[in-house]
């Protein structure tokens, strides 16, 4: 106990001293903190890390670029630990804008100094020769967005983050990633996909081979491997509809268990306009109609299998039938859509 008790005395004491350091401009004492935070934080208890975690998530506007990613990392696993995610995230999302923006520089200053394959942010070898040739900068934007990746999805994962983030700010930080990605051809798909996940959003499904339609209400789904399941559970193993039910522990995995577990799919997803919504793509990809995303269900055109689960371990998935829709609204939605191209 006296060991635990030194140990959270020691992580707050290094909060103390990176912050003072980070103030005063002081690249050394900064570092000498952070090298005894770093060590220390898996001594720190609870109460240390939820007090620590929105004191360095303020700080990062002043800690210097190279850093600043590694720091936002440890404001991730801070709330990991159970900090409170919601007066960090909004710091967090300011600061992943201004390194989207620096690496959106970084792209046109590699095609500009004679193109070719884009270096793999994570790979240490070749920094020195990236930063002679684009800049000190664009550099360490490029490097660290693995690191605001990280930090970034450990906001995510937490349903009022996703819901207090403005849209157009969400809007935004979509549109820079597709722009990073489009350029320099690596993906940053957790972060794309963690910014496009939807909450408490409606969801009409029509199952075509039946002519049955359902109000639907979905929250926290990764990607459309995820709903896949989950609309398996809520329509055949609800028994409104035929074919194959997913087991209870391929859904639970799919809500809020640890692990995978494999299933085959029970249908094949489209659009209204009868192009495929694919599993490896999010809700998001549903297009909407009159408001409210529209989902046609077709028989699966082949057997497909894949390892259930949640493209965010961390984050809990939801999908909830409302209620049956009648012949009449069934018939008005059916009546737009059309065959499978």
């Amino acid at each position: 106990m006296i060991f635990a008790g030194q140990g959270r005395a020691r992580f707050l004491g290094a909060v103390d001293g990176f912050e003072t350091a980070v103030r005063a401009q002081d690249p050394d004492g900064a570092e000498r903190a952070f090298q005894e935070m770093h060590q220390s934080l898996g001594e720190a208890g609870a109460q240390e890390i939820a007090e620590a975690a929105p004191r360095l998530a303020a700080l990062l506007a002043d800690v210097p670029p190279g850093p600043r990613g590694i720091v936002a990392v440890v404001v991730g696993a801070c709330v990991e630990r159970g900090a409170d995610p919601g007066p960090c995230a909004p710091y967090v999302f300011v600061e992943l804008a201004e390194a989207l923006a620096e690496v959106g520089e970084f792209c046109e200053r590699w095609q500009e100094t004679g193109g070719g394959d884009f270096p793999d942010p994570e790979d240490g070898e070749a920094h020195a020769a990236l930063f002679d040739r684009v800049g000190p900068e664009a550099a360490l934007a490029w490097l660290s967005l693995p690191q605001w990746e990280m930090a970034c999805v450990a906001m995510l994962n937490h349903p009022g983050v996703r819901t207090a983030l403005d849209g157009s700010l969400r809007a935004r930080l979509v549109r820079a990633v597709g722009v990073v990605e489009e350029a320099s051809g690596h993906q940053f798909k957790c972060l794309k996909y963690g910014l496009l996940v939807l909450d408490d959003e409606p969801l009409v499904v029509l199952h075509r081979p039946t002519g049955t339609g359902y109000r639907m209400r979905m929250s926290g789904i990764g990607d459309n491997f995820q709903l896949h399941t989950l609309l398996a559970d809520a329509l055949v193993g609800g028994g409104h509809v035929p074919g194959r039910a997913p087991s209870a522990q391929e859904v639970a995995v799919c809500r809020d268990a640890p692990g995978q577990v494999h299933t085959t799919g029970s249908f094949n997803l489209m659009t209204p306009g009868g192009e495929w919504v694919w599993n490896e793509g999010t809700p998001a990809d549903i297009p909407v109609v009159d408001g409210v995303r529209l989902l046609v269900l077709d028989p699966p055109a082949y057997e497909r299998s894949w390892p259930s689960g949640r493209f965010f371990p961390g984050m809990t998935g939801d999908l909830v039938l409302e209620r049956v829709l009648d012949a009449a609204e069934t018939r008005y939605w059916l009546g737009g859509c059309v065959p499978a191209t």
